[in-house]
């Protein structure tokens, strides 16, 4: 089936009143080709093979069937999903969520590496119908014989080639292969390699072949650049942002209603023109805020995704996306607010490490980059406060009679011999108050700053000879947040955006070859020509060598650790009792052997007893 003839609502696809209800809240408005193609036959019952790029939306396409054949008086798991990562369980687990919003009783858990177990074993006992995870800890789960799928009724397996570029397909083929034979299976892929085809042909009875052409895009006349949330408050980012920019009138995106309320009063509080938009509002009232963003009574809409659909207005200069929206098709939605009749928009997004994902996807989507913003510095935000200053200086004298203000003034500086520059300046401390006309340097911002780049000598200020890039890199790992008492280090590898690398292909390249849990490996931020990793402290030397073999993206890794110290063999030193003592390794996550030798290949043959193990 190729793109089917879209339907003009939800409605038209046989979706239960309480999904329609959540749909029309989301601000769904029509369903994308993939939803229109996959809603019926999921609804049915049938298996499906879907094709289809990512961020399209496949969430909502398997999500909102599923939801409404749920049978939710049931108190075990109905439904399974598999991902290849964390972050999008946890997206998809969210987006379940938010649809069933108007579903009592519904429960809904992700599960996968970097969670405490003790927390997923209390909401699986406690009876989930939906449960999303990555395919290890799903495999873990079912060992333990803690995750019970006897009687599953559906399958979803998201973004099976991704499953396979991160070494994780015979894992889903174990999985498959101990769930009922009469289960549904939706199987979604934006590639259909082999090895994914071998899965369709083995566990799929009769799918549906849907496949989906991208043709999402957006205007060329659209500047499109991205902050990455890091250390400063979003609001404090978006505060200098809307004090330094350029802009006539600006929408910004937000993904509650509730948030569009709390935005618009703490941009209030600054002193910026800002009003909230949603859906609770009657039609008169939106219909009275548009209007007066046009007029220009005010600068700045906060509204959710209800606002894209629909709004035409020429005044708007910027579309910031405070909050990253669920899908590609919502982020073109947005932004397709600006840059209208001709003229050139900004489009701001602001994301945090776990979502970088999504940007990626904005991206393949779009065929466009999306530049990395820096936020304006307190320097650049007092240069702007002074000139503006100045310049009500200039336009006061030039367009004012202020004669009579001139004579006070005179009359002031005779009587109290004060110059008139201390006059002037009590004026307009007057005019400011205690706030003051320029901005104070915060704690965090004067760390970053003095810190320099890091790695750097203290003296010279340059990059020790270890770490040569030109990317200012922080050699500074972040705890786990699930296990903040294992040490851990920050490794940098041989390749960055520039070769197309992903966050996935560093996790499957390393727990495929190291056998490190997944859980155990910490943040990653990728550079234009390097990518940095946080692993446990003191992997052994062996690790290591095969680490440095490893493959991205045709390139060898060339792991190396990123550290202050100019040794260049230090990062290589295993800790002694990281190889003498087993227990404490399984603590730092990682599977050994004798020797330091590492198990490969997925767990396969009969389940092991259930109980946790150590360090889990």
């Amino acid at each position: 089936m190729s793109d089917s003839k879209q339907a003009q609502k939800f409605s038209d696809l046989g979706l239960s009143p309480a999904i329609l209800k959540a749909v029309d809240e989301n601000g769904y408005d029509e369903p994308s080709p993939i939803q229109v193609a996959s809603i019926p036959p999921i609804l049915s019952g049938r298996d499906i093979l879907g094709q289809a790029q990512t961020g399209t939306g496949k969430t909502a396409a398997f999500a909102l069937p599923i939801l409404s054949n749920l049978d939710i008086q049931a108190n075990h798991v109905q439904v399974l999903v598999l991902t290849p990562t964390r972050e999008l369980a946890i997206q998809v687990a969210e987006a379940f969520q938010s649809y069933a919003r108007h579903i009592k009783g519904f429960h809904v858990l992700p599960i996968y590496g970097g969670q405490s177990y003790t927390v997923q074993l209390k909401q699986l006992k406690r009876g989930v119908q939906v449960v999303v995870g990555t395919p290890g800890r799903v495999m873990d789960h079912m060992r333990r014989k803690t995750l019970k799928l006897d009687q599953l009724n559906t399958l979803v397996l998201d973004e099976a080639d991704e499953m396979l570029r991160m070494g994780f397909i015979d894992d889903v083929d174990w999985i498959l292969s101990h769930t009922p034979k009469e289960r549904q299976i939706a199987l979604f892929s934006a590639t259909m390699p082999k090895a994914v085809k071998k899965v369709a042909v083995d566990h799929l009875q009769d799918p549906a072949d849907i496949k989906i052409e991208n043709k999402t895009t957006t205007a060329k006349n659209i500047n499109q650049r991205y902050w990455m949330v890091s250390g400063m408050k979003k609001l404090e980012a978006l505060t200098r942002v809307l004090e330094v920019e350029d802009y006539d009138g600006v929408l910004i995106f937000v993904r509650t209603k509730m948030a569009t309320e709390e935005l618009a009063e703490k941009l209030q509080a600054r002193g910026i023109s800002a009003e909230a938009l949603n859906g609770d509002m009657v039609q008169k009232q939106r219909e009275r805020l548009v209007a007066k963003l046009k007029n220009g009574s005010i600068d700045v809409l906060i509204g959710t995704d209800v606002v894209a659909r629909g709004l035409d207005v020429d005044r708007i200069s910027h579309v910031i996306n405070y909050d990253i929206p669920y899908d590609t098709e919502s982020y073109v939605h947005r932004i397709g607010r600006t840059g209208r009749a001709g003229r050139s928009g900004e489009a701001i997004l602001f994301i945090s490490r776990r979502e970088q994902r999504m940007l990626r996807m904005i991206e393949k989507a779009t065929n466009q980059p999306i530049q990395a913003m820096n936020i304006p510095s307190v320097d650049d935000i007092n240069d702007n406060r002074m000139q503006r200053f100045k310049n009500q200086i200039s336009e006061t004298l030039a367009a004012k009679d202020l004669s009579v203000y001139q004579q006070i003034v005179d009359e002031f500086q005779q009587a109290s011999d004060i110059q008139g520059s201390q006059i002037a300046a009590a004026l307009a401390y007057m005019m400011h108050g205690d706030k003051g006309l320029l901005l104070e340097e915060t704690k965090g911002e004067r760390h970053e700053r003095n810190k320099g780049p890091a790695g750097a000598d203290e003296a010279t200020g340059q990059p020790h000879r270890r770490v040569q890039r030109s990317e200012n890199i922080d050699a500074t790992p972040v705890p786990l947040l699930n296990h903040p008492d294992i040490l851990m280090e920050r490794f940098q590898l041989d390749v960055g955006r520039e070769h197309g690398v992903k966050p996935s292909n560093i996790v499957g390249m390393i727990c495929n070859e190291a056998e490190l849990d997944r859980e155990y490996v910490g943040q990653i931020d990728i550079y234009d020509q390097v990518t940095t990793v946080d692993l446990p402290a003191d992997m052994p030397k062996e690790i290591m060598s095969i680490l440095w073999q490893g493959r991205l993206c045709g390139r060898k890794s060339k792991i190396q650790k990123v550290t202050d110290a100019a040794d260049a063999n230090d990062y290589d030193k295993p800790n002694k009792n990281f190889k003498s003592n087993p227990k404490k390794n399984r603590k730092a996550g990682v599977r050994t052997k004798a020797k330091g030798a590492f198990k490969k290949g997925p767990k396969r043959g009969k389940p092991k007893k259930a109980g946790p193990k150590k360090g889990k």
